[in-house]
């Protein structure tokens, strides 16, 4: 498929999506929502993807939203959306897809990530920043409030004081004081990309795909636990599950046999349903 607003290729078992609206430091809009959201079925659907990379096309990641339509940017009723509650922000529509990924994704943040430019990153499982990357929780400063789900997913990334000090100051800043907050892991800009291919490539050969597909939903809803017998129930269906799968014999027969492992399981077709645990009668 041709998207207007993103860029996609797959080497190796890596996909990589380029935010395209380089004229406009990749702004959000709702073509890109759309098409982000048709593109990770896309993805989901095509077992030769085991990892995927996001960065963007020219001097940035992404500006944030479009602010095109000016002081209407934010006004439902002026765009023509519903005013009532069943309207739904866009940019959350698009971080609880990645939530939903089965593949694992890495943020490759160049240059300015600002607004849903960094909390759309938020449910990715690594995030990298170049050294010129510049980040902000901008939206105090802009009259309006977190989204993309970000009031739930920043402070289980970097904590609350330190996402409670972003969000009300709603400043811009640099990827040292990202690094340090936890948010990113900072490489010189000439590496990003590399590096994020890199780390893509040692899960796509390395993993198998169904045992990532599965470890990511368990790693993400975890965090929605109370306590830990929750995990020990997902994780106890899950090792029953693959432990009598073709790819825990070759992860086993390859490692023993000092070769690299070639897997067979697909995620599209074979990966067991551990969730949710909780309306299984027979698993309580």
């Amino acid at each position: 498929m041709t998207y207007e607003t993103l860029l996609y290729e797959v080497d190796g078992g890596v996909a990589t999506i380029t935010l395209n609206r380089p004229d406009r430091l990749n702004a959000f809009n709702d073509v890109m929502r759309r098409e982000l959201l048709v593109l990770f079925d896309e993805i989901d659907a095509d077992d030769d993807v085991r990892a995927v990379v996001m960065t963007g096309a020219g001097r940035g990641f992404c500006a944030g939203a479009d602010l095109g339509s000016g002081g209407d940017t934010f006004d439902a009723g002026a765009r023509g959306r519903p005013t009532d509650r069943t309207n739904r922000d866009g940019g959350g529509t698009v971080s609880l897809r990645i939530f939903e990924l089965t593949k694992p994704i890495i943020a490759a943040i160049n240059g300015p990530a600002v607004g849903v430019g960094i909390t759309m990153t938020l449910p990715m499982d690594v995030r990298l920043a170049g050294e010129s990357a510049r980040i902000g929780f901008v939206f105090a400063r802009r009259g309006i409030v977190p989204e993309a789900c970000s009031s739930w997913f920043l402070p289980r990334v970097v904590g609350i004081s330190q996402a409670a000090r972003w969000c009300y100051s709603g400043r811009v800043f640099d990827a040292a004081e990202a690094g340090r907050g936890g948010l990113v892991e900072v490489v010189p800009d000439d590496e990003l990309l590399d590096r994020a291919t890199a780390i893509a490539s040692e899960i796509a050969v390395q993993s198998a795909p169904v045992s990532v597909a599965l470890t990511r939903q368990m790693l993400w809803r975890g965090l929605t636990f109370d306590h830990p017998m929750q995990s020990h129930r997902a994780d106890s269906r899950a090792i029953q599950s693959l432990g009598s799968m073709a790819d825990a014999r070759e992860g086993v027969t390859s490692f023993l046999e000092k070769r690299e492992p070639s897997w067979s399981l697909r995620p599209s077709e074979d990966s067991p349903d551990i969730f949710p645990w909780w309306e299984d009668p027979e698993f309580s």
